[in-house]
């Protein structure tokens, strides 16, 4: 997590849970850029007992558009996004990969590491600042969360009963029909 990252993550996070809604920021993406950068916010419900809202999106924007507006901690221009972490939420933290514990995650890394710069496979735990990922060969991968440029859950769609209908197989293809004024092979 870059500097700027942990610096946003730290004025808006209390701005978030503040608000009396039982929010909790998840993490924050920054892309910054000379002309326009993107700041992208994610919030879950602390309890788990219900799901984001999109009146809970925008309360919050409204209350961070202002936070940001009087702290001004960001030069240029940039847009605001306010999201809920989705079926395939990002993991920013020990804490986050200890809740799920188990499930699929697809991890991008900062720096190669073991010759990798990408690897799935099951969260086993968090061990400190370390992420341990089972691997389909029964080895483990343990890797810093610093090193970690995005870990995302991977859903699994058929469990929650999402899964998409298989592919309707092709329809075999009709032959032509010949018309009168069409020569067959070997007529003359």
């Amino acid at each position: 997590m870059s500097t700027k990252t942990e610096e946003l993550t730290a004025m808006l996070a209390p701005v978030v849970e503040g608000l009396g809604l039982g929010l909790e920021l998840q993490g924050i993406e920054f892309a910054p850029s000379r002309s326009h950068g993107l700041l992208r916010l994610y919030i879950d419900v602390a309890s788990g007992e219900r799901h984001v809202t999109v009146e809970d999106c925008e309360a919050v924007s409204r209350e961070v558009s202002a936070v940001m507006d009087v702290n001004d901690p960001i030069a240029s221009a940039y847009t605001l996004e306010v999201s809920s972490p989705g079926l395939d939420r990002l993991i920013f933290n020990a804490a986050q990969a200890t809740r799920f514990a188990g499930q699929q995650v697809k991890v991008a890394l900062a720096l190669p590491q073991d010759g990798r710069r990408r690897v799935q496979g099951a969260i086993l735990r968090a061990e400190g600042e370390l992420l341990v990922i089972g691997l389909e060969n029964g080895g483990e991968f343990a890797v810093s969360f610093d090193n970690i440029d995005k870990a995302r859950l991977v859903p699994d769609y058929a469990a929650l009963g999402l899964e998409t209908a298989a592919p309707k197989a092709p329809r075999p293809r009709r032959k032509r029909a010949e018309t009168p004024n069409s020569k067959s092979p070997g007529t003359h």
